[in-house]
């Protein structure tokens, strides 16, 4: 089951999001209809699978790798993110990284220029972490130049 899925936060209809799951659990992730699968952890990172894109694939997903650094995210990750999701449309989309903190940040600051009140946007964030103070500063970088 997706709840299965390590820190599992469905968002919409068309987005969720997680931490890392595992190779059977992105055999479900594909059976729930996702069509993307979006992974911002770093191949090093806790439970990485090296060879998830392949994985992803065999699931007829496309994968899409932005390895963010835990310790600094820069702007072009983020624009590359949003690139990606405002090419999605209307497909289904999984976002997952290590632990679905980088992911709820990236996620929040979408939904934020998209047009969410940030009530609305910093519940779903609060409920996997509060940010820390680079991934804080990052945010209202971000925010700022909007």
């Amino acid at each position: 089951m997706l709840q299965d899925i390590y820190n599992y936060l469905p968002i919409e209809d068309t987005l969720a999001t997680a931490g890392q799951p595992t190779e059977e659990q992105f055999a479900e992730i594909g059976q729930a209809g996702f069509e993307v699968v979006v992974n911002l952890a770093m191949p090093t990172s806790d439970n990485a699978l090296p060879d998830e894109g392949s994985v992803v694939e065999a699931q007829n997903m496309e994968y899409v790798a932005i390895p963010v650094i835990w310790e600094s995210p820069t702007e072009e990750d983020f624009q590359q993110f949003q690139q990606v999701m405002t090419e999605g449309g209307d497909r289904k989309v999984f976002v997952h990284c290590a632990a679905n903190m980088r992911v709820s940040a990236f996620i929040y600051l979408h939904r934020r220029l998209q047009g969410t009140p940030h009530s609305v946007a910093e519940q779903s964030l609060h409920t996997i972490w509060t940010p820390n103070a680079t991934w804080q500063q990052f945010i209202d970088k971000i925010l700022d130049r909007q």
